[in-house]
């Protein structure tokens, strides 16, 4: 995961990581001798079921689409998990328009959180995103 990307002086840290589980998820995957970055390799429900029905299949769903988001490049845990908790996956975040995922999230918290520097920001990113899918292909 390439996070070196810093956000422009006015915007939300995009590239900033924190915390996105709680302390018993953690508890959780830690007895389970699994690392976050696994969590993408199940479907929601497998999750679920792995951690003995105690995290919520929409909990773990949600948690998948975090680390997934997560690994774009230039992007951190921080708004992967406000993305996320949006209602967002990856796709979406590489698809949508910037100023129609962020605006989502400023209703949601009930206050501007991304202004306009994050969205151009953010547009940067997908543009980048995009030409790393289009090198893919190739």
């Amino acid at each position: 995961m390439n996070n070196n990307v810093l956000s422009p002086p006015a915007a939300f840290p995009l590239h900033q990581d924190k915390n996105y589980i709680s302390e018993s998820e953690w508890v959780i995957w830690k007895l389970l001798c699994r690392p976050i970055t696994s969590l993408p390799e199940n479907t929601p429900e497998d999750l679920h079921a792995s951690t003995g029905n105690q995290i919520s299949i929409a909990r773990c769903d949600e948690l998948i689409r975090i680390a997934n988001i997560a690994t774009l490049s230039g992007i951190g845990t921080w708004i992967s998990r406000l993305l996320a908790e949006t209602g967002y996956d990856v796709n979406d975040v590489c698809d949508k328009p910037a100023d129609v995922l962020l605006d989502s999230i400023n209703k949601r918290l009930g206050y501007p959180l991304c202004n306009e520097a994050t969205v151009r920001a953010f547009e940067k990113l997908q543009l980048q995103w995009r030409g790393e899918e289009k090198a893919e292909q190739s």
